[in-house]
């Protein structure tokens, strides 16, 4: 069974850096997808970021040239490095892993089926 575990979040001071990590275990395979997701209260949840099993990353327009992620394939973990960060950044952090998925692109929505417990990032003014 597949289990995602994120660790890292914080409170930080605006301009200030956080570091996410997300330690996938029980993957019988190798092409999949890690998104990283956020949802701030009586926000809808949004994807900030992503890594695809070859190490495309892509990035919402929010977070761009801000946060940067990474997979590091022998330990089966993803890190989100962020940067910069403003108090709009507030938010509970998620990762979330797919099936099988070998595009080079973000997957939709209904492909992420195993997600972690969440992580609280506080950015203060």
């Amino acid at each position: 069974q597949v289990q995602l575990v994120e660790s890292g979040g914080g409170s930080v001071q605006a301009g200030g850096s956080l570091r996410l990590s997300c330690q996938a275990s029980g993957y019988t395979y190798d092409n999949y997808y890690i998104g990283w997701f956020r949802q701030a209260p009586g926000k809808e949840r949004e994807r900030v970021a992503g890594v695809t099993w070859l190490g495309d990353e892509s990035y919402s327009d929010s977070v761009k040239g801000r946060f940067t992620t990474s997979k590091d394939y022998a330990g089966n973990t993803v890190v989100l490095k962020m940067n910069s960060l403003k108090p709009e950044d507030t938010a509970m952090y998620y990762c979330a892993g797919t099936n099988p998925y070998s595009e080079d692109y973000p997957p939709p929505q209904s492909r992420f089926l195993y997600w972690g417990q969440g992580t609280q990032v506080t950015v203060s003014s």
